[in-house]
């Protein structure tokens, strides 16, 4: 499967916002973004004043690369959001926050969520104890997601969640910090993101 493998601070530095690609690496002082705050590459100092379409290619861009998927894989889930009854860019960011990837990394098992990613792909998750691998796995209201895997480790995952002990989980989930689990009681919402996104640039770009 595909996947994008180089510098990933370069991301952010091109979109101008903090991903959190790179977990808690990105809320130190090192950050490369807080050192050179503007995009990689030649001609990066200098000021561009961008179109409408740069403003809305940019944030199709910020969403893909914060959620971890290519652009085929953001194009399907627009399709589906766009023929699915609703407002499609709320469905759209529905459908990425459903991720089973994302949905680990708002329970707080890991740093980022291309760690989580990683969990899920060695057989670490099951939902509604069944395991699940596939980090694209959308899950529903009433799922339950709990954290399975021997007994060695749970070393890592505990200090992850020591870690991550001040990240909120959204609403949308009920967390057991006890069990290592987490229901969905309901679809998630806007509110429930905690970076801003502009959802309606995405729409206007994928429309034209």
């Amino acid at each position: 499967m595909a996947r994008y493998i180089n510098a990933k601070c370069r991301l952010c530095r091109r979109e101008g916002v903090k991903l959190f690609l790179k977990g808690t690496k990105c809320v130190t002082e090192k950050c490369p973004i807080n050192k050179r705050a503007f995009a990689p590459g030649q001609h990066g100092k200098q000021r561009i004043k961008l179109s409408n379409y740069g403003l809305q290619l940019r944030e199709k861009q910020k969403v893909k690369r914060m959620y971890g998927v290519l652009e085929r894989q953001f194009r399907r889930y627009f399709d589906i959001a766009s023929k699915t009854k609703g407002v499609t860019g709320k469905v759209l960011l529905q459908l990425l926050e459903r991720r089973l990837d994302n949905v680990v990394f708002r329970m707080g098992l890991s740093l980022s969520r291309a760690q989580a990613r990683q969990i899920v792909r060695h057989n670490h998750i099951k939902v509604n104890g069944q395991k699940v691998n596939i980090p694209s796995f959308s899950v529903t209201p009433n799922d339950l997601i709990q954290w399975k895997a021997k007994e060695s480790a749970f070393k890592k995952i505990k200090e992850n969640m020591e870690i991550t002990k001040d990240r909120t989980v959204p609403s949308w989930l009920v967390f057991d910090a006890k069990e290592f689990c987490a229901k969905v009681i309901r679809l998630p919402e806007k509110e429930d993101i905690q970076q801003p996104i502009q959802e309606q640039l995405i729409v206007e770009l994928y429309s034209k």
